[in-house]
């Protein structure tokens, strides 16, 4: 995932925070609006096509999971199959029985002397009367018995065999989107090799993490915190940040709103596409910076998932440059407000966090290496997990990390002066 998020860094589209001058948009005047806009919508390509094929991956991986779940013992239709088959055999068993009891009850009454009474007469032709008829119930029952484990290892082939089909559909799907994020990756590297500039670092030195709450009722709104630490061991310039509150489904994505806040600027503002946030100062080695990140949720929204994402960048004033290695991120779910005279879902005006504040600042408190505690985590240990988080991230890892790309590289191509 780490390969996939820096392989797209510089390929997706950006979505910063706004207000500093010294991270806002430097772009060198030789470069036309229209090149902005193909290189935009190359970006956006990009971005889809990366999102595509890890659905194809994960597609794959459970396409496999499920043939391997139709080879063991405990799969539900590979225990019908087998109870089936050992029930077809005892009834079976059971018939066999039957017909040599009717034969001996049948041999009994053929071998009766010549001077027999009725009543021995009688007595033999209803032992052979009752065997014949438990003899066509056992017949009855094996029959069904048998046509009850044909029809379960039928069911259990028929899987078998649908599952594996599956496996070759997913496959194919995986190397047609992998394909096709290659092609939209080449047609991006094309026509970036146009414009001027250089690239900036990716450094292990800046690390950020987000946490927050874990869940937000529609209708309010959630607070983050946003902490960009200095793990290296030289002072770094100006560092700031960007990121992003989104959902793969764009149903969802409508309902939520970002806004951020520091100490520096502690007023709420909204996010600009074209702008970064910076801390307005240098930050020392151990030093910390904190933002704070709010998202507010639409009362129309529906419930489901949501993810915090964001990353970190600095300039330093001999023009050299550099993102973070990872992202960071904070998932929260989307809960519907409870409805009057219900009991309602506790979360309050900011989900459930309690932190209201709307201002950063410094900090000496350690950080974990770009991740969040219990709310979120690195942008490069989003693997597989429940439901459709992992795609999602994967995703938000790509933007976040070419957000910082973004900044940096325009904020290098502007020059020392800018």
């Amino acid at each position: 995932m780490v390969a996939t998020a820096v392989a797209a860094a510089v390929t997706t589209p950006v979505v910063l925070l706004s207000a500093v001058p010294a991270f806002a948009d430097t772009k060198p005047a030789a470069q036309t609006q229209d090149q902005k806009t193909d290189i935009d919508a190359l970006r956006r390509a990009v971005t889809k096509a990366q999102a595509a094929y890890d659905a194809a991956v994960v597609a794959y991986a459970k396409a496999g999971e499920a043939v391997d779940a139709l080879g063991k013992s405990d799969n539900p239709l590979v225990v019908a199959a087998a109870d089936a088959k050992k029930a077809s055999a005892e009834a079976a068993d059971a018939k066999k029985a039957a017909d040599a009891k009717l034969d001996a009850a049948k041999k009994a009454l053929a071998e009766l002397p010549a001077d027999a009474t009725q009543e021995q007469k009688d007595a033999a032709q209803t032992a052979v009367n009752e065997a014949q008829a438990a003899a066509d119930a056992a017949k009855t029952t094996a029959e069904t018995k048998a046509a009850a484990a044909t029809q379960a290892q039928t069911a259990l082939d028929d899987a078998r065999v649908a599952a594996v089909r599956e496996v070759e559909k997913a496959r194919q799907a995986k190397e047609k989107a992998a394909k096709e994020l290659e092609a939209a990756k080449k047609a991006l590297a094309d026509a970036l090799e146009e414009e001027p500039g250089e690239e900036c670092e990716i450094t292990k030195d800046l690390v950020t993490s987000v946490t927050g709450p874990k869940k937000i009722t529609a209708g309010t709104s959630g607070v983050f915190t946003f902490r960009v630490t200095n793990k290296g061991k030289v002072e770094l310039g100006e560092v700031g940040g960007y990121a992003e509150a989104f959902n793969m489904s764009d149903d969802l994505d409508k309902y939520l709103h970002l806004t951020w806040s520091s100490a520096t600027s502690p007023k709420w503002q909204a996010v600009d596409e074209e702008e970064g946030f910076s801390s307005l100062s240098s930050l020392k080695p151990g030093k910390s910076f904190d933002f704070k990140l709010k998202v507010a949720v639409d009362a129309k929204a529906p419930a489901g998932d949501g993810v915090v994402v964001a990353g970190g960048a600095y300039i330093n004033e001999d023009g050299s440059c550099g993102w973070e290695e990872k992202g960071s991120y904070a998932e929260f779910g989307i809960v519907k407000a409870a409805k009057p005279g219900k009991p309602g879902t506790g979360n309050g005006s900011t989900g459930g966090n309690g932190n209201t504040s709307q201002q950063g600042g410094q900090s000496t408190t350690p950080v974990n290496n770009g991740t969040s505690g219990s709310t979120g985590g690195s942008l490069a240990k989003t693997g597989a997990g429940s439901s459709t988080m992992p795609i999602a991230l994967a995703g938000g890892a790509a933007v976040v990390l070419g957000a910082g790309a973004m900044v940096v590289v325009r904020r290098r191509k502007a020059g020392a002066d800018a």
